[in-house]
């Protein structure tokens, strides 16, 4: 597998796991802050939305912090419904996926600017692939605590470890 292509399932994968959280928790919860008056998930999906729609429209050509972006805006309090929510978060995957759609492993030494910063191409990849599972954490964090006993795992239950060993598919990530 091309090295873009497994950046790609990476974030697919992320992705997926934010989806599932965020599918478990009714629109008052998704604009509920989090535990210690952290970010609600509804602001945390604005912010990923904004920062992949800024960094990776035009991305090999234009500055990663566009002068259109508002992200002091990302972070107010809103209350938002799933449909609301899941718009905006595909807006911001869209733009990301697309891009990652025209690349190449041949780019992947190429230089982009990212607040006037020069990086590497696979040095922007690698921090945005961050910043993502970063966020995604604080979404399945903030759903968990939540929903308390109502949570659905993501990924191995307590107590069923054995019994994924015998047939591990959760960590694969998704095709497409």
């Amino acid at each position: 597998m091309a090295i873009v292509e497994s950046i790609r399932a990476e974030f697919l994968r992320y992705k997926g796991l934010g989806e599932k959280a965020i599918a478990q928790l009714d629109a008052a919860r998704l604009s509920a802050p989090a535990p210690g008056g952290g970010n609600s998930v509804a602001t945390i999906c604005w912010h990923m939305s904004g920062n992949f729609r800024s960094r990776f429209t035009d991305f090999l050509t234009t500055d990663g912090e566009k002068p259109w972006r508002k992200r002091d805006q990302e972070f107010e309090p809103r209350a938002v419904t799933s449909e609301e929510l899941l718009a905006t978060w595909e807006d911001g995957w869209r733009v990301l996926l697309a891009t990652l759609e025209t690349l190449t492993d041949d780019d992947l030494e190429r230089a982009v600017r990212i607040r006037g910063q020069s990086l590497l191409v696979r040095e922007a990849l690698l921090r945005a692939l961050a910043h993502a599972s970063y966020h995604v954490g604080q979404i399945v964090y903030a759903a968990r605590i939540a929903l308390g006993d109502q949570w659905t795992y993501l990924s191995i239950p307590p107590g069923q470890s054995e019994r994924y060993n015998q047939q591990p598919t959760l960590d694969r990530p998704p095709s497409g």
